[in-house]
């Protein structure tokens, strides 16, 4: 079978996965059971809605320009830490470009708000190797990096946030979003070195294809990190970019709270989003909310949860559907194209006999 053929299968395969009845259905589920919970509690949705209308667009257009524009950082993150690992160095290898890798973050994230089990790491490790000729298990290394530098990020800004709020407002959830990081970080931590001391030896007590995928694993994780200061600095560029959109949405809105704050329930809103429902819907909204009442009250911290999660959550399925149906295209074409010329010269062959 050409490679071609196996690429176009490969693809319509996925797109078959999330856009089935069953992973649209999924979706409805989980929106649906969260806004049973919602009508559950004793609220005042009639406040939260005339915050709501009461938004500046232009804050909230910032907000929304700030947190697409963090992609950006995190595609050229993504790139700097593929290219230390290697991916592009081989020939007939590439590597793809600061835009190309932000796309594929976005496509990820967009994969992950419309299907379980965050599906989207798979596809975007997956469309990286296409797109740079390196193996999938490699390009899902560099991705563990990227999360292990994340994660890093997160706790240092947690661990002073949360001792800042912590002394002035008495609140147990950021000590507990503190320790969530925390266990997160040491995880990672704990694989990491695992994997440097003892991956490649115990490697050898797989079967051969699956000890190959590991050595092309263990090369992109390991192998990412190089020039880390430089690593750091557009991880801290894209967590701020995170920062302002929360913050401009909070001033739509004509209200304030502390900085601290404000950076605690950005990073929570991304602690949270890591559990397995479509989006991490479920988890961030009720986590979001109640980390905002500590100095809002609870018809305002609602609407600042809606509108955040119009951008975060709605315009990256709005968004990220747009992308996603772009690249289906290009790749269509780029994959039909040989096909098209060969059978070109093959009817112009026969025209000559």
């Amino acid at each position: 079978m050409r490679p071609s053929n196996v690429n176009q299968q490969s693809n319509a395969s996925l797109k078959r996965r999330l856009f089935s009845p069953t992973a649209l259905l999924s979706v409805a589920l989980t929106v649906a059971a969260v806004a049973l919970a919602a009508t559950r509690f004793n609220h005042d949705w009639g406040a939260t809605w005339e915050s709501v209308r009461s938004m500046n667009p232009w804050l909230y257009a910032t907000g929304f320009v700030l947190y697409y524009a963090s992609f950006w950082f995190r595609g050229l993150r993504w790139r700097m830490l593929a290219r230390n690992s290697g991916i592009g160095s081989a020939p007939g290898a590439r590597l793809p470009s600061t835009l190309e890798c932000a796309r594929l973050i976005l496509i990820g994230w967009f994969v992950n708000a419309i299907s379980w089990l965050r599906l989207g790491d798979a596809y975007r490790a997956y469309g990286f190797a296409q797109d740079s000729g390196s193996s999938f298990s490699k390009s899902l290394g560099t991705m563990l990096a990227e999360r292990a530098l994340d994660m890093a990020t997160i706790l240092a800004l947690v661990a002073v946030t949360a001792v800042l709020l912590t002394t002035k407002h008495g609140s147990p959830i950021t000590a507990y979003l503190l320790v969530a990081a925390l266990v997160m970080a040491l995880g990672l931590t704990i694989m990491l070195l695992v994997m440097r001391l003892y991956g490649v030896r115990l490697a050898r007590l797989l079967p051969h294809r699956l000890e190959q995928a590991y050595h092309h694993f263990h090369e992109g994780t390991l192998g990412s990190f190089k020039n880390l200061p430089a690593l750091m600095m557009l991880g801290f560029a894209g967590w701020a970019l995170e920062i302002a959109r929360l913050y401009f949405v909070i001033q739509a809105l004509d209200l304030s709270i502390g900085f601290p704050l404000v950076t605690l329930v950005a990073l929570g809103h991304a602690i949270l989003s890591i559990a397995p429902t479509p989006g991490g819907v479920g988890a961030v909204e009720p986590g979001v909310t109640g980390l905002l009442v500590i100095s809002l009250a609870r018809p305002d911290a609602v609407a600042v949860t809606l509108l955040d999660r119009s951008i975060t959550y709605v315009s990256v399925i709005v968004i990220g559907a747009l992308v996603f149906g772009l690249r289906q295209v290009g790749q269509a074409r780029r994959l039909n194209g040989p096909q098209v010329a060969a059978m070109g010269a093959e009817q112009h062959g026969d025209a000559g006999d």
